[in-house]
């Protein structure tokens, strides 16, 4: 089920929107406080943010900072109770999914959190391939290590063999097994998947 972590320091709002979620089917966790929302948000949940620009203490943008910080990221929709554009702008710029002013129309918002549902399932899935990735990476030797990473690097077996002071057939037992271990059948497969791993979320 994707949820709805819905962040807004007027209780009448909160209320209103939890019941417009809930009748479409969205799990919804509603918050009066930034700070409620911080201490218990869990970022293994699938879902998305909705947070209201203007409150006491942490803005939405300062609130999105925050989360992002203690590395739980995930789409974030703003809502505010007026169109200030400097603040849309910014919110935008920090990876926002739509900038929406109150009173938000139902097609509005849930234009929105279609967006953001497609944005957190496929970002979920590479941060999965990124992770089974790393696990196999993980299985090597120290010295399949030190192949792999020569390799990635474009350097050929007698290289190899040279840089690590030993004779080219081990290197290609090592290359071998290092193939094998992360289930790719050319180099250009193993430098594409060492790729994926090193490139940002």
């Amino acid at each position: 089920m994707f949820t709805v972590f819905l962040v807004d320091d007027e209780p009448a709002v909160v209320k209103a929107m939890s019941r417009l979620l809930r009748a479409r089917g969205y799990d919804v966790r509603a918050y009066t406080s930034p700070q409620d929302f911080l201490a218990n948000h869990d970022d293994a949940v699938p879902g998305c943010a909705i947070f209201d620009v203007s409150m006491p203490g942490l803005d939405g943008l300062e609130l999105q900072e925050a989360m992002t910080s203690a590395g739980g990221a995930r789409p974030v929709i703003f809502m505010t109770g007026k169109g200030d554009i400097p603040t849309s702008v910014r919110a935008m710029r920090a990876g926002a999914i739509d900038f929406l002013t109150k009173p938000a129309s139902d097609r509005d918002i849930f234009g929105a959190l279609a967006r953001a549902e497609q944005q957190d399932h496929a970002a979920r899935q590479v941060r999965a391939e990124k992770a089974a990735i790393a696990a196999k990476i993980a299985t090597l030797t120290p010295r399949e290590h030190e192949v792999l990473a020569l390799v990635v690097a474009g350097r050929l077996n007698k290289q190899i063999a040279a840089d690590l002071g030993t004779v080219e057939k081990t290197i290609k037992v090592h290359r071998s097994r290092v193939m094998a271990k992360l289930g790719v059948r050319t180099v250009a497969d193993l430098v594409r998947m060492v790729g994926k791993v090193s490139s940002s979320p």
